[in-house]
Parts: C-alpha cells; structure tokens; sequence
C-alpha cells in the first residue's frame, strides 16, 4: 500500500519489481486490497490508492447494507383476536412484537410487550378485549421498505426507542406487511458485516 501511495498509479508489474517479487506472486495480494477498497484498479494505467481508513470502508459497507437482506418473517395477528390469544402468539413464536392487520391483511397497528404487559394489569378477562384495543395505530406506526437503508431503519429504533419495525410493500388500500427488521437483525447484519471483515 505504501508503494501505490508513494507512486501511484502504478502498474502490478512494477510494484512487483519495487519488492523483487513476480507479478503472480502478488496478484492474490492486490486482488484482496483492491475488493477490500483500500486501492483501486483502472485497466492500462495500474492501481491508486483510495485514501479511506478501515473505518471509512467498514462505514461504506454499513451504508450499502439493505433491508431486504436482513429481515425476517414477521408475525401478524388479526385485529380482532383477544388480548390474551396475543400473548399466547407471543410466546409461541418467541417475538417481542406483533404486527396487527386487519380483515384484508393491512397493516392496522402493532402490540409491543409493554402493550400487553399493561392490558394484563387489573383484572380485566383477557380473552374478552380485542387487540385492536390497545395497539399503537397507524398512523403512528413506524415502517420501513425492502430497499431502505439498514442504517436508517436501525437509527429510527434507535430515536423512537422501539424493538421492531414492519417492512411494508405500498399498495392502493395501506400497506402489506412483508417482513420485520428487530434489533436482533441489526445485531446480527453488524456481527456478520465484522466476521466478513
């Protein structure tokens, strides 16, 4: 890398010649520096160097990661079931957070734990009060889309202090839930994305 910063552009030929090595000797080497985006490589003129540190690119990398590439099934439940069968859905599928929809499967709001930790407070009869009761409603409901940003969609769970967010396709009548991105996806996408590095 200090031989390209010094001389750059230069050709492989060369930066092998400056370290008394062959071209196929090196070939591997420049290939991992050039994927990795420490240098670039222009056909007929050689190799530059780009100038980011290791955390600018690892911030590049973050920056082009999508949604779509780290969600995962999301878990709905109809508007109309009983507070008590959410619970039980919640345990069932290990989530903590459901995506409510309603009779032509639009998204119509979402139950966070907190939601049905507070419904199960007092002695209310749990199986008798719907969903749609206590659930947070659109229009004050957070989404996102297959092709946002993670980054993005991971800074709004940060600012608006929740665990899930609905992936959601656009359609005449609202929006169809297609996924979920949770703080675990994040946690996940970050891990994977420092493993590959």
């Amino acid at each position: 890398m200090q031989i390209v910063k010094d001389y750059g552009p230069i050709t492989g030929e060369s930066i092998a010649e400056k370290l008394n090595l062959t071209r196929a000797t090196l070939r591997p080497d420049l290939a991992i520096l050039t994927m990795a985006g420490y240098l670039e490589a222009r056909p007929r003129v050689g190799y530059f160097y780009t100038g980011k540190t290791g955390k600018q690119l690892f911030a590049d990398k973050m920056k082009k990661m999508k949604v779509e590439d780290y969600q995962s099934i999301p878990v709905v439940v109809n508007e109309n079931v009983s507070v008590y069968d959410a619970i039980v859905t919640m345990f069932l599928e290990d989530v903590g957070t459901l995506f409510v929809v309603d009779d032509e499967s639009l998204l119509a709001g979402v139950l966070s734990r907190k939601d049905l930790l507070r419904a199960s407070l007092g002695k209310q009869e749990l199986t008798a009060i719907p969903v749609n009761i206590i659930m947070t409603r659109m229009p004050n409901i957070a989404v996102c889309y297959k092709d946002d940003p993670l980054i993005d969609v991971a800074e709004q769970l940060i600012e608006k202090q929740i665990d899930a967010m609905p992936v959601v396709r656009k359609t005449e009548k609202g929006y169809e839930v297609i996924g979920r991105i949770t703080k675990t996806n994040i946690t996940k996408a970050f891990v994977s994305l420092a493993k590959e590095d």
